[in-house]
């Protein structure tokens, strides 16, 4: 992968798309380091280290690349564009009119992409209109001046990367908002493995100095394998054609396959079912919460910094819910982006067949079936990846702002980028080629 770029860095074209995304990045940073005008910095660390420090939260700072922990122009990050991107997905399956826009070529898809801009901008409002009147602690002064100040800050900081996103997916290496997202990430590492160094290393003889550090490098590097292999996996259902004959040609009789990756939903599952857990403690702490009564036990139990906590076992509980939850959204977004009844008429309709099964409703059920199977495959691979890190933080106290969900975007980013960067310079040979 390292000698892919090496190699791409010799090439002018895409050299100069590589050195874009970097310019990107480098605005991005800068931008993170922004406060916003009206914030007191002495409440925002407090706060956000109580709202949002390790477990779940430690994905929303980890993905807004600290930006949100420091209260800058871009606190909100690139989540709006997200929420809006999968709302539109939704919303699409469930609306005729947005299916057949969908389905109306390059301008159909222009349209959507202007509405997905437009719920954007609207999600930004909503969510900056909450944490500024929420967590009105945050401003010197609590006034409409200041509120407004706020929202229209946080809103424009998440436009401006939504467009800087959609400049690199145009002229750069790689999808934009994948690359925004994933630079984010990696901001936090140095401080992420700076804090594991003063947990597990700092201080302590050269044999535990020697196991501590083997075996943090162990499981991050297992981690990053196991994403691999769920990203590379597919399941190729094989597919024939039947022969006809055309005039005075035989045509058709060839074989192909239908790749189903073996993650279908991606890191979806993982981040739905993060952020579900997660909503209710935000609402409580939104909503001036003290934490007594029956509730503050449903928070701990939804929370996960005390799963795997040793002092007190009953709250890992929760982990149930989340692990289920995950499997849920697997199932449940892989059924709105792959449609075996469509594959199995598509199929019928051009002459193709899988072997063994008659087309129609019988290819559309066995279709069903693999699927099913591949689906609960890949989820509790996500699970394992994602759970993994929580054991870490309630058996040891390794809390860091990276996590499962992290590492499955990040590898997943660098690998889609590292395979277009391939392509960018397969399409540049071709042309020598066919130039010489």
């Amino acid at each position: 992968m390292f000698k892919t770029f090496f190699n791409a860095f010799k090439i002018k074209e895409v050299r100069k798309r590589l050195l874009f995304d970097l310019l990107i990045l480098v605005i991005i940073r800068i931008g993170s380091q922004i406060p916003i005008p009206g914030v007191d910095p002495e409440q925002i660390k407090s706060l956000m280290d109580q709202l949002l420090g390790g477990g779940d939260g430690g994905i929303l700072m980890a993905i807004t690349g600290g930006s949100l922990e420091r209260m800058s122009i871009l606190a909100l990050g690139i989540t709006p564009y997200i929420t809006s991107s999968i709302v539109m997905q939704l919303l699409t399956i469930a609306i005729p009119g947005l299916e057949e826009m969908q389905r109306d070529g390059e301008d159909g898809r222009k349209k959507i992409a202007a509405i997905t801009r437009y719920l954007t901008i609207g999600l930004a409002i909503l969510e900056s209109g909450a944490m500024a009147i929420g967590y009105r602690q945050l401003l010197t002064e609590y006034n409409a001046l200041n509120v407004i100040c706020v929202i229209a800050a946080m809103t424009a900081g998440s436009a401006f990367l939504m467009w800087l996103g959609e400049r690199v997916t145009e002229r750069g290496v790689g999808n934009g908002i994948s690359i925004v997202l994933t630079i984010n990430i990696i901001s936090s590492f140095p401080q992420d493995a700076m804090n594991l160094y003063e947990k597990f290393v700092k201080g302590r003889t050269v044999a535990s100095m020697v196991l501590n550090s083997a075996i943090i490098i162990v499981v991050v590097l297992g981690l990053s394998v196991l994403v691999i292999l769920l990203n590379d996996a597919i399941r190729k259902i094989p597919v024939q054609y039947a022969k006809k004959i055309q005039g005075n040609k035989m045509m058709g009789g060839n074989s192909t396959h239908i790749p189903v990756r073996v993650n279908t939903a991606g890191v979806i599952p993982v981040i739905f079912a993060a952020s579900l857990l997660q909503f209710p403690i935000i609402v409580s702490n939104m909503a001036g919460y003290k934490g007594t009564g029956w509730w503050s036990e449903v928070l701990k139990y939804v929370n996960s910094q005390y799963w795997f906590n040793t002092s007190n076992w009953k709250y890992s509980v929760g982990i149930i819910a989340y692990v289920a939850l995950v499997i849920f959204f697997a199932y449940f977004y892989t059924s709105i982006t792959f449609n075996p009844v469509e594959i199995a008429n598509n199929l019928k309709k051009s002459g193709g067949f899988v072997p063994g099964i008659r087309p129609g409703k019988p290819t559309s059920e066995y279709l069903n079936s693999a699927l099913n199977y591949i689906i609960f495959i890949g989820a509790v691979g996500l699970t394992i990846v994602a759970i993994i890190p929580y054991i870490f933080n309630g058996l040891f106290g390794a809390s860091v702002s990276f996590g499962g969900t992290s590492i499955i975007i990040v590898v997943s980013v660098v690998i889609e980028t590292a395979n277009q960067v391939e392509s960018l310079m397969l399409v540049r040979n071709y042309k020598g080629f066919l130039n010489d």
